[in-house]
C-alpha cells in the first residue's frame, strides 16, 4: 500500500539536463532506437535503446556507478527507463520533452542529419 505513495525518479528541463551531463556530474543516456540516435543525438550521450535495456543489459561501463540522465524522443520512454534503472540501483532521473524538446531549446544535437529536424526520425 505504502508503495503507490513512492514517488518515481526525478525529471529535469533540458537545460538543467545539458548542465549535470556536461559538468560530468550525470551521464546522459539516450534511449531510442538506432535509427533515431542516428537521426541525432546530444553529443557525449551514451545509447542503450530501452527495448535492450528492458531485456537485462547492463549500463555502458562509462555509465556504471554514475548518476544517469535518460533522454527519448518526447519524453515517455526515458521515463520508463529512469524507472526501471531506479528499480536496480542507480541513481537516473529523465529529460521532460526528450530530445524534442531538448533541439527546440537550441541545445547541441549532432548525427547524421543533426540539427533539430532530425531527432524525431
Amino acid at each position: 500500500m505504502f508503495s503507490l505513495l513512492r514517488r518515481g525518479p526525478g525529471r529535469l528541463t533540458p537545460q538543467l539536463a545539458h548542465e549535470q551531463t556536461s559538468d560530468g556530474s550525470a551521464v546522459l543516456l539516450d534511449v531510442r532506437e538506432t535509427p533515431e540516435w542516428n537521426a541525432g543525438h546530444a553529443p557525449g550521450a551514451l545509447h542503450l535503446p530501452l527495448s535492450r535495456l528492458m531485456a537485462g543489459a547492463s549500463l555502458p561501463a562509462a555509465a556504471q556507478g554514475r548518476p544517469v540522465v535518460t533522454i527519448c524522443r518526447s519524453g515517455h520512454r526515458s521515463q520508463q527507463a529512469a524507472k526501471l534503472l531506479a528499480g536496480r540501483g542507480v541513481q537516473a532521473t529523465d529529460v521532460t520533452g526528450g530530445m524534442t524538446a531538448w533541439a527546440r531549446a537550441g541545445l547541441p544535437v549532432t548525427g547524421s542529419r543533426g540539427g533539430s529536424n532530425g531527432v524525431i526520425a
